[in-house]
């Protein structure tokens, strides 16, 4: 199963806290899924830790390099494609606009994706979303 971390997902793995659900663990270790990360939710933890909005246990070049190599994640690059369907996204929860949340949902529609997270706004947009 082609697998896309949301940027919590991430965090909650790397720094072991005890939010991420049991299904999620199982489907991060389960060696026949393929784990992907938005380059939105790099940029998204890299703006909140260098706005001190969060903490992580280790550097942040240490936390990614971490989660890429010692997962083996797939990072997903913004395209030129992505964002011409970002923007024709549409608002079917009116008070979610998160952009790295969209792009997220762009990346999981466009590529097939099923996200892995706990944020039910993920499920007005059709994506499949696992926790």
């Amino acid at each position: 199963m082609n697998l896309l971390l949301d940027s919590h997902t991430l965090i909650w793995l790397m720094e072991a806290n005890p939010n991420l659900s049991g299904t999620a663990a199982a489907l991060i270790a389960d060696p026949a899924n393929r784990l992907h990360l938005s380059m939105a939710s790099i940029w998204e933890i890299a703006i909140k830790v260098g706005l001190k909005k969060l903490g992580l246990s280790v550097p942040f070049t240490t936390f990614l390099a971490t989660a890429v190599n010692g997962y083996g994640l797939a990072v997903v690059s913004i395209t030129t494609e992505d964002c011409v369907s970002y923007e024709a996204l549409p608002f079917p929860v009116p008070q979610h606009r998160d952009p790295f949340d969209r792009m997220i949902v762009t990346h999981a529609l466009r590529h097939n994706f099923s996200v892995i997270g706990n944020d039910t706004n993920f499920d007005s947009y059709g994506v499949t979303r696992l926790w």
